[in-house]
């Protein structure tokens, strides 16, 4: 049976790959690659018990996460030269400040928003951390969390912040470190800086980086443009996975918390489609051109992989200038995430507060709350661990027990998929919104 389900497989695979070489339409390749894996993974699930379902998904998963891999491989070589050839076309280095302010101030107010969203469901679906019963999975989870809350104890805002400094750029650049991608951010910024520097002392030198630079970005985005070819494959063969493997009668007994999830999820989407269209930013045609990055990321759960789609996406489909696009994509990826750092952390704080006597819904402990998030959010990359970490550090700083946390880990994989698409999106909203706000972008 085994060769039998790994021979559909390839078969489907190939039926992508017709279905890609006739329309030549990358989103909707993705789309139809993401809905045949959920029904593989389905029937999968079925039909066959675990002897024949997990030698099946090791084969597959040499698709999956051999695709997630090569994204992977890309990120911090993609981040380094694509920041430093965009910094080396600016005409002056105050235009790099209003791009940093700009982009972190957008990802932190959606984020503030995202929280609220959360804390205005788990209010509608009458959510409370009361009556759940740990199972010995989750009972395994909570230890785990609670190992996790203990490393994070003595971080301090000062330190976090000291974190991004990056003392060895090299090690940082083979992502050595939950801090990497900003740290390389940092370093290619001011390499860049430097660059601009020079190029105002002595022309032909600067003029010879900037060739150089935009040389190996060219270089890189080539490959880039290679390996997102494969989306359609690698999004087929990892939703058949989570299709195959996800423990329904979990999902049915915290039916409640997923369905609040997602619906803040939806929401924060929506009100991500209105801030476009304040901004003369038609939301229909945004989502259209986005929907392959957001196809990713949904099904790979990983905000970091999904960045050279982003930032391709944002150049290439949605004309946001570079630097921005670049500065989006990779703060999006570690700062202010709207799911797992925003509508998250606030549901859990608001189901859990009752436990302890506080009430949730009092203006004083929501604009704490609210705050909270919004500052954790911008200090999750420091710990690194995404949505468990969000949740551990805004939990940790209202004095609120973490058992929550582990109670909830067997249905995490499927609510962090659309956490980490709004995670995605938010950061490419954040890209668009300051292309236009800095009037980078000729109407």
């Amino acid at each position: 049976m085994i060769i039998f389900n790994l021979v559909v497989f390839v078969a489907l695979l190939f039926v992508l790959f017709k279905i890609f070489q006739s329309t030549n339409k990358l989103g909707l390749t993705v789309f139809i690659g993401l809905f045949l894996g959920l029904i593989s993974g389905a029937l999968m699930q079925n039909f066959y018990d675990k002897s024949i379902i997990n030698p099946t998904l090791d084969w597959i998963s040499i698709v999956g996460s051999g695709y997630v891999r090569l994204l992977q491989m890309i990120v911090m070589p993609l981040v380094f030269i694509s920041i430093l050839a965009a910094i080396t076309r600016l005409h002056q280095t105050k235009s790099l400040g209003k791009v940093s302010f700009s982009v972190l101030t957008t990802l932190l107010i959606t984020t503030a928003i995202a929280a609220t969203i959360g804390i205005m469901m788990a209010y509608m679906f009458d959510l409370s951390a009361e009556g759940l019963v740990a199972g010995e999975r989750e009972l395994a989870a909570q230890l785990s969390v609670n190992g996790r809350a203990e490393k994070i104890s003595g971080l301090t805002i000062p330190s976090m912040l000291l974190s991004f400094i990056p003392k060895n750029p090299f090690a940082e650049l083979t992502g050595a470190s939950s801090t990497s991608i900003i740290s390389t951010v940092i370093f290619s910024a001011l390499l860049g800086i430097a660059a601009l520097s020079l190029a105002k002392q002595n022309q032909e030198f600067g003029e010879r980086i900037a060739s150089g630079v935009e040389l190996l970005n060219q270089w890189i985005i080539r490959l880039v443009r290679f390996i997102i070819r494969l989306t359609p494959y690698g999004v087929f063969a990892l939703m058949t996975k989570m299709a195959a493997v996800s423990a329904w009668s979990d999902i049915v007994n915290l039916g409640s918390f997923i369905i609040a999830s997602y619906s803040a999820i939806l929401l924060m989407f929506i009100i991500h489609g209105l801030l476009l269209l304040i901004f003369k930013v038609n939301p229909f045609d945004y989502y259209k051109k986005v929907l392959p990055v957001l196809s990713f990321a949904f099904s790979s759960r990983s905000s970091a992989a999904s960045i050279p789609l982003n930032i391709e996406t944002q150049i290439d489909k949605l004309r946001n200038d570079s630097v921005i696009a670049n500065f989006a994509a990779t703060f999006g990826a570690t700062i202010g995430q709207n799911g797992c750092a925003g509508i998250y952390p606030a549901m859990l704080a608001v189901m859990v507060a009752p436990t302890v006597g506080i009430d949730p819904f009092s203006v004083q402990y929501i604009l704490s709350l609210i705050l909270i998030v919004t500052i954790s959010s911008f200090g999750i990359a420091g710990v690194g661990g995404g949505a468990t970490f969000a949740a551990i550090v805004v939990l940790s700083a209202l004095n609120l027990p973490l058992a929550l946390v582990g109670l909830l880990i067997s249905i995490e994989p499927l609510i962090d998929m659309g956490r980490t698409a709004l995670n995605v999106n938010g950061a490419m909203v954040a890209g668009t919104l300051s292309d236009r706000i800095l009037n980078k972008k000729q109407n």
